[in-house]
């Protein structure tokens, strides 16, 4: 459900910088058809996503029909790449319906988080068509559109570049998510609420009452070698 005043100022966002920003926890299997749904809500045939550039190609031949190759990128097991966005993003391009745009990528040395989300800002708008209205979806450290504890977010970024973009903050109610291991939501939910997209203080908030782990493609890490006492 997405009540009136939140569709309006998503949609002004949409409609005058072309950009809207979506904030998720990782690792949460109902994520992206959450994204499904505000893509078909909107209209939106551009989507965004905090993935490592590398894998452009590797996914777009996915989404042309081949096996998914094997990749490093694959396997982090942070909860951004699930079986579930693939399935959606599948089911988007079958449709004619997705433009890709992957905006994560290699940091320098010595690099700060603030730039970081700095370059991250950069090749989303390197990546964004003229004219295109795009759903931008990153963790949600990354979406606020001003300077929080951690520095300048990826939104602050945008926002200097784009003023009048807008965040969605998904809400989690309770229930687990995948991120390195299972990690468990506080309850603050009844798991009967309905997911609704609405305006709180002016704010643009996602409610979803009850999250599951997502499948989440991982591989453990080789322990360490064993060293030989001396004597």
């Amino acid at each position: 459900m997405i009540e009136p005043a939140a569709l309006a100022a998503a949609g002004r966002s949409l409609d005058s910088v072309g950009l809207l920003l979506l904030g998720e926890m990782h690792g949460v299997r109902e994520n992206p058809l959450l994204i499904r749904a505000l893509m078909r809500a909107f209209g939106l045939t551009s989507l965004a996503l905090e993935w490592p550039d590398d894998l452009a190609p590797l996914i777009q031949a996915f989404l042309a029909g081949e096996p998914l190759a094997d990749h490093p990128w694959l396997w982090g097991g942070d909860g951004r790449i699930t079986a579930g966005h693939l399935a959606v993003l599948a089911d988007r391009a079958e449709a004619g319906l997705l433009e890709l745009i992957l905006f994560d990528g290699i940091i320098g040395a010595g690099w700060s988080w603030s730039q970081r989300d700095e370059a991250m800002a950069r090749r989303l708008l390197a990546g964004s068509r003229s004219g295109a209205r795009t759903l931008a979806v990153a963790g949600n450290a990354h979406t606020p559109t001003g300077p929080t504890d951690l520095g300048v977010p990826l939104g602050a970024c945008l926002a200097r570049q784009r003023p009048g973009i807008r965040e969605i903050r998904i809400s989690y109610g309770g229930g687990r998510f995948w991120n390195m291991k299972s990690c468990q939501f506080a309850r603050r939910a009844s798991p009967q609420d309905p997911i609704r997209l609405y305006l709180d203080a002016g704010e643009l908030v996602l409610d979803l009452p009850m999250a599951t782990e997502a499948v989440v493609p991982q591989r453990p890490q080789a322990p360490p070698p064993l060293r030989r006492k001396t004597p």
